[in-house]
């Protein structure tokens, strides 16, 4: 069992101050990383972007965040969370107003690569703090929060997008999805500056270096084939190069058994899986992950090719996920001490128990389901996604020493961002096999109907792995 390290208790106005920093600019994320998909017609007309840059403009940021998080996690362990945070959230910024600036596709991909890069440093910092930070019904508090945030965060993206392009706010049009970030990244600047805390890892040594190139490497061969594999038909060098990829994977964990054992500072503190809460808390947010990746792209397919509904007439049923998922986070915080695993295993529970009734309404009347059945049930939907997101992270990093929260926080960021992009790989074989681009009515309906099984597989197998979570008190 690791031990923690005491620290100064943290209340009042700084508390309220440092929740809003961090969770802020990670806020900024999750919206950076969905809000462009809206705009991306208008962003093709104004630039005269290629097929191949229009993919690659999600696709860049979704990359360099992925590939930079484990590495992220561990700079804070070494340099200070704070001073990491800080550079992290600055290179954001200034990548934003290059995004916003941009009059070619070539400066735009290019930009975006260094967003995400920058949110790869700056959001590892953000749990990690939180972690380091807090204690007790505080820490469930903030966890809460957290998972509020992120349940908001990529599912108003796309509105959000929508509204500013709509707006064309001074003429900039889609300008502004980028823009924005300004005055809200140098507000968090100068607070997180004058409230942050600083916390290091006094035991850390130098950063890995070789750890660095393998994990990245690994990373790019993971991911770079289940991004753009499935819109070719997964050609062989897609399969050769994941493949690749999980090996050098292997080299790397090789590596840092033998860096650990030299007494070297290795880049992932492999201490951590020797931690059953969060290896078995891993694990579950890699499938929430890839459960989240493949219900809401198959979820927005089916409403808007499927029932015929534009993204504006859809909203109510965005706005019946975030609801749910800041009430679902909300009662996760409240009953987070007592409860402890529980409360996600129930939100995993509900979840499935939703999806369930609403495949057998879409089986029975598919592209002619009625607009307030297809929406209504996303409320119990958001409530359970709510509940997982706010305790999961929270139970799993609950246990791990503050020394290593940096390189925890990395990983447990890299787990979603793995999980959500082989849940969107998945979509190729589960979905689009049976409704290929273009298809609508019921043949989307259907597809949907049958992808929906898959997603209560996922999270049955999530309910099961969060029995390593810490148990509740007996006294409950």
């Amino acid at each position: 069992m690791f031990t923690r390290t005491p620290r100064p208790a943290v209340r009042g106005r700084s508390s309220t101050i440092i929740l809003a920093v961090v969770l802020i600019a990670e806020l900024m994320n999750a919206l950076d990383a969905s809000i462009v998909y809206t705009a991306l017609p208008l962003i093709q007309q104004d630039t005269g972007a290629s097929s191949a840059a229009m993919q690659w403009i999600p696709a860049g940021y979704a990359l360099a965040f992925a590939l930079g998080l484990i590495t992220g996690g561990r700079l804070g362990d070494l340099f200070g969370r704070k001073r990491v945070f800080l550079t992290g959230t600055a290179v954001f910024t200034l990548a934003s107003l290059l995004c916003g600036i941009a009059t070619g596709p070539g400066l735009l991909v290019a930009a975006r690569v260094v967003q995400g890069a920058g949110a790869a440093v700056m959001v590892p910092q953000v749990l990690a703090t939180l972690a380091v930070t807090f204690d007790g019904p505080s820490r469930a508090r903030a966890f809460g929060l957290y998972g509020v945030v992120m349940s908001l965060g990529g599912i108003l993206g796309p509105a959000l997008g929508a509204l500013l392009t709509a707006a064309d706010i001074g003429g900039l049009g889609w300008q502004m999805i980028f823009l924005i970030n300004l005055p809200i990244g140098l507000a968090t600047l100068v607070l997180g500056r004058r409230f942050l805390p600083e916390s290091h890892a006094p035991r850390a040594q130098r950063l890995d270096l070789v750890g660095v190139v393998l994990s990245a490497a690994a990373m790019l061969l993971i991911t770079y084939p289940l991004t753009v594999g499935g819109e070719q038909h997964w050609p062989v060098w897609s399969l050769l190069m994941a493949a690749a990829g999980a090996l050098l994977l292997g080299v790397f964990v090789v590596h840092q058994r033998a860096k650990s054992a030299r007494g070297g500072s290795a880049l992932v503190a492999l201490s951590l899986f020797r931690n059953r809460a969060f290896t078995g808390g891993l694990a579950a947010q890699l499938v929430f992950g890839l459960m989240l990746g493949l219900f809401l792209l198959t979820w927005v397919l089916f409403m808007q090719d499927g029932l015929g509904l534009t993204p504006w007439q859809f909203a109510p049923a965005n706005i019946a996920i975030s609801v749910g998922g800041v009430a679902g986070a909300m009662l996760a915080s409240r009953w987070a001490v007592r409860h402890q695993r529980r409360v996600p295993q129930a939100g995993a529970v509900l979840i499935a128990l939703t999806l369930g009734g609403y495949q057998l309404l879409i089986t029975r009347q598919g592209a002619e389901l009625p607009f307030a059945a297809a929406a209504a049930p996303m409320l119990l939907v958001g409530v359970g996604l709510g509940a997982i997101g706010a305790q999961l992270s929270g139970l799993t990093l609950g246990q791990v020493r503050d020394d290593d929260a940096g390189s925890a926080a990395g990983l447990f960021n890299t787990a979603m961002q793995l999980g959500t992009t082989l849940g969107l790989a998945a979509a190729s074989f589960v979905f689009f096999d049976h409704a290929p681009a273009g298809s609508h009515g019921a043949t989307v309906a259907d597809a949907f109907a049958g992808s929906i099984w898959y997603v209560i597989a996922a999270l049955t197998a999530m309910w099961g792995l969060m029995f390593t979570l810490p148990k509740p008190s007996r006294n409950t």
